[in-house]
Order: C-alpha cells, then structure tokens, then sequence
C-alpha cells in the first residue's frame, strides 16, 4: 500500500446514496405510541413513567435500587457526592475514555488520577490502579469501555483493602455481565447512558444503580434540589404534599417523556444485542484479513455490551492514517466515530493538571490510531456490506 505521507489521495465517491448515521437508534412504533400517550396525558415531566423505567431497570439489571437521571454524566456526579468525595480527594479514572468521567470528579471537588489501560482490553489496569492509591485516594471509578467488563475481581479487591467507593461508568455497558453478575452490580453505584447513540436510549438520560436504601434515598433528593418528595408524589392523585428542601441539590431528574421512550427499547434489549452481534461477527469476518486492530475476543465468564466496534489504524501496517481513513470513509457516506483520544490528549487537562499523552503510553497510542465503525440494531444487511465495502476499499487505495 502506499503511504499518504507525500501523495494526495483522490476524493472517494459514495458507496450509498443516503449518509449512514453513526449510532442511529432503533425506534419503534411501541415507543412513538407511548410518547404520544405521555404527552396526552398531562404528566410530561418525573412521573409514573419514571417510577415505571426505575422498576423496569432495577428488574433487568438485579440492583436494588435504580435512579432516573438526566444524563449519565448526571450519575457520576451525583455518585461521587453521595459517595462522601470532597475536595482534597482523589479518585482514579482511566485515560481512555469520554471527558464526562474525568469531569464529574472535578464538578464534586475532588482530583481526578490516571492510570492506563489494558492495550488489549482498553480497559483500566488494575496493576496501574494500584500504584495510583495515596492517602488521599477516595474511590475508583472504571470504565466498561465498549461493553467489555473491566476486571472487577482485582478493582473489588483493591476497593477492600484500601477502604475506597467504587462508581462504575457503565455508559456503554447495559447488557454487560462479568462472572454471571451485570455491569452496575458491583460498585457503589453504576452510571448508565441512554444518549441518543446508546444501545437504550431516551434521546437524552441515564440511570443511577446503588446498593443501599440510604444511598438511593439520597441520589433521588439531589436529583431535584435537594427537594424531600419529587414533583408525582407532591402533585399525585393522592393530594398535594409540602415538600422541604434538605439539601443543595440539582436539576438532574428525567422526564416521563424520555422515559416513555426507554420503557420500549429496554422490552427490546436482547433482541437488539442479538442483531448488534450479527453485526460483530459479520465484521470480524470481512476484516480478518485485513491489516487493522480487531477487538479482541470476549474473556471467559463474561458477557460484552456490544456498544462499540473499534478498529486500530497504524499508518506503519496499512499505509494510511487513521484520520484519512475517517475522510475516506466520510466521502465514501459512512459514519464513524473516536473513542477517544486519550484524555491527556486535550488542552484543558494538560494546563491544569500537567498531563502529558506519552505519560499514558497505551491510551495515547489506542487514541491516536481508533476509528468506530457503524453498529446499530436499525443497520440493515445492506448497510453492513456497505460499510465492509467502503472499508476494503479505503485501505485498498
């Protein structure tokens, strides 16, 4: 293959005719019908709808206690408070992941640490975790990078022995399971994302797992302002209840319009890791071949999410860098995405807390070279072999 470095590549003509979406949701009929309901009926904002996603939740993933949320980025904040973290605490996070996990733990006060990743798994190193812990270490909090189950026996052990919390960052991980148990399970509390691109989504939202009545109990008053009864319960049939502010909370409830929409695409869940699957597969076949980074295989005893098919681009082995490949495949009417140039990677993290990428070797390599390929329930056979032709062809040229 011949390299980009010095030639000017030709502009690539459209595979489709129409733009394939990154991460464009499934969405039903079930779900238009119950969102037309929700608005029919007058309880558009925290209602019954709510309470029924919660119940729905706790029953799919097995916490106790499940706790609707604006955003994902909403649950790690809110986590991390009720966790106890203040300022002056650190908490370790990995560098391969979205900002929003980095800055929950600025939002709550605290100093968030790095330590690297599996350059295998992409997941937190638990050996790198553990020569991050200080005195002032708080609580851990991995990321379920892709779907794939971060090593929870180590992370769980580490948490004993040192007295720390653990937040999991589940935002790709609904469906993942690690030793018979869900993702959400096994920290304090688990983070989940239903973003538009999310293998559930409520166009915006997420959930909150937690493990005691205490932490529940409060996620739900600073979720609202810290306010003592939320709106279905001081509105409901029963008649108005005075409410009382306990605590400085804030806005970060759902709607029963967003849960309108997660209600049906949880029903739904296992089927649609069933197609992304097909997907998976279909992929690992078309590009054995080829020379790109492939996911590595699930590990024994776990279940991965499926949330993301990331592919490695190192310009040494395919003669072309991952960011030409991204245009390519853009001009060619394939959507993809980053996930994600390391954290140290950016300006802000760098000015004030003196993060450097080579620092965090196995992040700043995978965040250099990543590109995600379309996986979505709604991508149709066709849509596959486009995205597998407009790929050969790309790094063909």
């Amino acid at each position: 293959m011949a390299s980009t470095t010095n030639s000017k590549r030709a502009k690539f003509q459209p595979v489709r005719d129409s733009y394939l979406v990154f991460g464009a949701p499934l969405i039903g009929e079930e779900e238009i019908a119950e969102v037309v309901d929700t608005l029919r009926s007058g309880w558009l904002g925290t209602g019954p709808r709510v309470a029924r996603f919660q119940r729905d939740f706790e029953a799919y993933n097995g916490a106790p206690h499940a706790v609707a949320v604006s955003s994902a980025t909403a649950g790690l904040h809110l986590s991390l408070i009720a966790a106890g973290v203040e300022p002056g605490d650190e908490v370790i996070t990995t560098p391969m992941t979205f900002c929003a996990s980095v800055n929950a733990i600025i939002h709550a006060g605290a100093t968030p640490v790095l330590a690297d990743c599996d350059p295998v798994t992409l997941n937190i190193d638990p050996d790198q975790v553990e020569r991050r812990i200080t005195s002032r270490t708080r609580a851990i909090l991995p990321v379920h990078f892709a779907g794939r189950p971060c090593d929870m026996d180590r992370l769980m052990a580490l948490a004993r022995k040192h007295n720390l919390k653990v937040i999991e960052d589940c935002a790709h991980a609904i469906e993942t399971e690690y030793h018979g148990k869900k993702a959400g399970t096994f920290g304090d509390f688990g983070c989940f994302s239903f973003y538009v691109t999310k293998n559930v989504t409520t166009a915006e939202g997420g959930m909150i797992t937690a493990l005691t009545d205490a932490d529940a109990a409060r996620l739900r008053i600073l979720a609202l302002h810290g306010m003592s009864k939320d709106a279905w319960k001081r509105f409901s049939d029963s008649g108005y209840k005075h409410y009382e502010v306990v605590e400085c909370g804030f806005k970060y409830n759902m709607t029963d319009i967003q849960a309108a929409l997660g209600i049906h695409q949880l029903r739904r869940v296992e089927e649609c890791w069933q197609r992304r699957l097909a997907i998976w597969d279909a992929y690992n076949e078309a590009f054995r071949d080829l020379p790109l980074g492939l996911p590595a295989a699930t590990e024994p005893a776990t279940r991965h999410g499926l949330h993301l098919y990331t592919v490695l681009v190192d310009e040494q082995k395919t003669g072309v860098g991952r960011d030409q490949v991204i245009s390519d495949l853009h001009d060619s009417n394939i959507g993809v995405g980053v996930h994600y140039r390391a954290i140290p990677e950016h300006p802000y993290y760098q000015d004030k807390f003196g993060w450097k990428p080579e620092d965090y070797p196995n992040a700043m390599a995978v965040g250099r070279q990543t590109v995600s390929l379309p996986l979505s329930a709604k991508m149709t056979d066709g849509d596959v072999r486009d995205v597998v032709g407009a790929v050969r062809a790309v790094l063909a040229c």
